[in-house]
């Protein structure tokens, strides 16, 4: 990518994260429902970990990971929400008259979303520090775990808005989220630890992209990291990553072709 294009994608992520900005209300409600997870699921599950498996005596230490990931997700699957928006207002077609890169159009969502994430992850990080929460991977520990987060919110940020461009109706992009995202979540590791599942949904846990950015974020936080498993489960985020703004970039382009 070019600097004019770099600079390009700039502005139009800015102009996304002004039009957060001016709407504050909305940034405290996407905060709402992990704090409830951190609170309430931390204490009404805290003696979990007596059964064992969990890596720490902490249940709070387990869940952090997984809250993090999950409000990633949780945010992330909406943003094809917001380009319904700008087509139906006539706001995308307006920048396709005009110079501006086709592929800064695009990619001003998977950043807008990256810096969202990122500003989400380190608020419930110092929540749960702030509840007793403990992270022996330290600074490099909780790095790992945001761009694991920031990662699984490009894949399902760009797919969310390849889907918005497709079926262009609210109401099929609210069915297929809500339809998808508790199957994402509990067939994960993101609120029980592994030994205790079933051996079938363990199975299935280890195909789940919500679960290879715990179980990299997990795995980073603890005092003895398995570099293994942070750069298996952190590489295929990645990719997907790749494939997934790839295939944003396609949708586009066979959008702009049919206006």
């Amino acid at each position: 990518m070019n600097s004019q294009a770099c600079a390009q994608t700039w502005y139009m992520t800015q102009r996304q994260l002004m039009a957060i900005l001016r709407q504050p209300v909305f940034l405290v409600i996407s905060l709402i429902q992990p704090v409830i997870w951190l609170f309430l699921f931390g204490n009404l599950f805290k003696k979990v970990v007596e059964l064992g498996g969990f890596g720490t005596t902490s249940y709070l230490d387990y869940l952090i990971p997984g809250i993090v990931v999950m409000s990633a997700l949780g945010s992330s699957m909406w943003a094809g929400m917001g380009t319904l928006e700008e087509i139906e207002r006539g706001t995308l077609n307006r920048f396709l008259t005009t110079p501006v890169s086709r592929n800064a159009l695009m990619n001003a969502n998977v950043v807008q979303n990256g810096i969202s994430t990122a500003v989400q992850s380190v608020i419930i990080v110092l929540l749960g520090r702030a509840a007793g929460a403990t992270y022996p991977g330290g600074a490099g520990g909780l790095l790992i775990l945001l761009l694991a987060s920031i990662l699984l919110g490009t894949v399902f940020g760009a797919l969310s808005n390849a889907l918005g461009m497709l079926v262009r109706q609210r109401e099929s992009i609210i069915g297929i989220n809500t339809f998808l995202l508790l199957p994402l979540t509990f067939l994960s590791t993101s609120f029980m630890a592994p030994s205790q599942m079933p051996s079938w949904m363990r199975d299935i846990a280890d195909f789940n992209p919500v679960n290879w950015a715990m179980v990299a974020g997990r795995s980073a936080l603890t005092a003895d990291p398995d570099l293994g498993l942070v750069l298996s489960r952190g590489g295929a985020l990645l990719v997907l990553a790749v494939i997934a703004v790839w295939l944003s970039t396609r949708t586009f382009r066979s959008y702009q072709k049919s206006v």
